[in-house]
Order: C-alpha cells, then structure tokens, then sequence
C-alpha cells in the first residue's frame, strides 16, 4: 500500500502544548476509527510553523478526507516513492 507524507502548514505548531498535541493526536485517531483500517497514521514531525506526516493510504484521496474530516490541514500531500538511509550508502 502506498505511503503519502503530507506538509501541514500550522504557524506556531512548534509552541503546542502536549496537551494540545495530544488533543489533535485524539482527533486525528477518531477519524481514523472512522475511515477503517486502509489509512494508518505512522508517524509525525513538528516543526515551529509545520507538522509533516507520514500515514499509509491507499491513495491520496484518502489522505485528503483525513484532512477535511478532522479539520486539518494538508498543503501538500506527497506519494513516497523511496526511502533511504545510511545503510543505503552501503
């Protein structure tokens, strides 16, 4: 199944409580619930005005109700097409 990483562009994102994160964390998996298995969270970056995202989906149009749904942001959803890391150096 494809993997999307998606630029969520939230100016003072790098300020948020934990208890703010954790409230969003809360809804992003509400919506999830919602959505079923085919679309997983993996994981999140927060930056001081973005957050970046990586979930599985089986396409963007999936990522995209994600986002309405819980009332996010996605500026910019991108198809992940390689990953690599120092062990690919090798």
């Amino acid at each position: 199944m494809p993997k999307f990483v998606i630029e969520r562009e939230i100016p003072g994102a790098g300020n948020l409580t934990q208890e703010e994160l954790q409230g969003i964390s809360q809804k992003s998996c509400g919506v999830l619930r919602e959505l079923g298995p085919s679309v997983q969270w993996i994981q999140s970056f927060v930056t001081p005005d973005k957050i970046y995202c990586m979930y599985i989906a089986p396409d963007k149009e999936a990522v995209i109700s994600h986002a309405e749904m819980g009332g996010f942001p996605a500026n910019t959803i991108s198809e992940i097409t390689s990953v690599i890391d120092p062990v690919t150096a090798e």
